[in-house]
């Protein structure tokens, strides 16, 4: 146990709860040779860091892990969830206030996708947050082109299989008709890449605007778009069990 702690904490922890990427997207960081350890690259994510070890990544150097912190974000379309994307397009982290830490995404809403996005500093709260096992509801408002049976609409609460790839069960609601449009609201605990454009596609519907509205007790409500707000040391304890740090004496 002694030389455990004598060797400090794995690299790819400390990344992730400084804020760099989740621990998996990391490993694939130092796969890529991107990171560095008092100037020397490292090349296995069981390199060990201790208190006052340089650390760079793209050779721009990274600050100690700080206390968690969580904000909601309200995403515009027209923005990749991505730090850097290969075909040059507009990222939600170029379009972030000044003044933020460097924070990483729970989950992802894709180019057209809008609403409700969590940040975080601590890549190892991202991937707490986005397993299915915390059993959260994301909620969403989605227009589509046509005009959905309310019972086509139900019967997804059976789950779906679309090309051998299984569907968790979907709350799907009419909740209005405007022209050749309709308004659903839609809920959903599992949530995978593209999951409500292809579900409702395969019913022969075309998503026109996707909106999250709330990811688990966290809801985007009157929050501006491009907007972000810290959430409170509070309600982190009371949702997450996160507590604030103490403060030093004197």
């Amino acid at each position: 146990m002694d030389d455990v702690v004598e060797k400090g904490e794995r690299i790819a922890k400390w990344l992730a709860r400084a804020g760099v990427a989740s621990r998996r997207d990391v490993e694939r960081l130092i796969e890529e040779r991107r990171v560095k350890l008092g100037g020397k690259t490292v090349t296995t994510p069981a390199t060990f860091v201790q208190d006052g070890d340089a650390i760079e990544v793209d050779n721009a150097p990274v600050a100690q892990p700080q206390r968690t912190r969580l904000f909601r974000y309200h995403k515009p379309a027209g923005l990749v969830t991505t730090h850097r994307d290969p075909e040059g397009r507009p990222t939600v982290f170029d379009k972030m206030p000044p003044g933020l830490p460097r924070v990483i995404s729970v989950g992802r809403l894709d180019l057209t996708s809008e609403g409700l996005m969590l940040l975080t500093n601590d890549g190892a709260l991202s991937r707490r947050l986005e397993l299915p096992a915390n059993g959260w509801l994301r909620r969403y408002r989605v227009r589509v082109f046509g005009h959905p049976h309310p019972d086509e609409l139900a019967a997804l609460a059976r789950g779906v299989t679309i090309e051998r790839v299984h569907y968790g069960p979907i709350d799907a609601e009419l909740d209005s008709k405007q022209g050749d449009n309709a308004w659903l609201t839609i809920a959903l605990q599992e949530g995978k890449n593209r999951e409500i454009r292809r579900v409702l596609e395969f019913l022969g519907f075309r998503v026109s605007r996707l909106i999250r509205l709330a990811y688990g007790p966290f809801q985007l409500g009157a929050l501006p778009k491009g907007a972000v707000e810290e959430v409170n040391a509070k309600v982190l304890r009371e949702q997450l069990g996160i507590d604030a740090p103490k403060r030093g004496r004197g």
